[in-house]
């Protein structure tokens, strides 16, 4: 629970008390590697963070090609946001890259947080003002940058990715071919 503790006062004041309080909500899940923590079709029950180990979400488009739409790794949370939030089916899939360890919240638990506590309150917004952040950035670079940019912004911020995913995944998630990502790999690499 250190880590969600640390996370958690890197977002907002929330004293030792509170967390005290607020951590009985919370459980531990373990993933290995290939483990769903969400599937497809399925509604987002819970909220995780992502304590040690990495996941990628994915998505099937119309051509029923798999999709990486993100990799989360530590120090981070994970959902599917729009299932989490609306209480819907998810179009996303979550699944561990590696044995994986998540501190997790249910949906249930997190209202009744936010319903008590003006520090979970502004926790809650802030985290969503993050996965807005980062969906906007996402698709910025998708749009913008050439593929070999694309590939070296993942190597800069999220180095462990490069390592832990497959070639077919990180070239999905950068909207690339496996043959591109290849062809850049090599060029760097010279």
């Amino acid at each position: 629970m250190d880590k969600l503790k640390t996370y958690l006062h890197s977002l907002a004041p929330i004293t030792d008390k509170e967390f005290e309080d607020s951590k009985s909500n919370f459980y531990k899940v373990q993933l290995k590697k290939g483990d769903l923590f969400l599937q497809i079709g399925k509604v987002c029950k819970q909220m995780s963070f992502v304590n040690r180990g990495s996941l990628r979400t994915f998505y099937f488009n119309e051509k029923a090609e798999e999709i990486t739409h993100c990799f989360r790794t530590e120090m981070t949370f994970v959902s599917s946001y729009r299932s989490f939030i609306l209480q819907e089916p998810s179009f996303l899939s979550i699944m561990a890259l590696e044995e994986t360890e998540l501190i997790v919240i249910d949906y249930v638990k997190l209202q009744k947080l936010y319903s008590t506590s003006m520090t979970w309150q502004n926790i809650g917004r802030l985290l969503a003002e993050r996965a807005y952040v980062d969906m906007e950035e996402y698709a910025s670079v998708l749009n913008n940058e050439s593929a070999k940019e694309k590939y070296l912004r993942l190597a800069d911020e999220q180095a462990e990715v490069i390592q832990k995913a497959s070639v077919e995944h990180i070239a999905s998630y950068l909207g690339i071919t496996r043959r591109t990502l290849s062809r850049i790999r090599q060029e760097i690499s010279l």
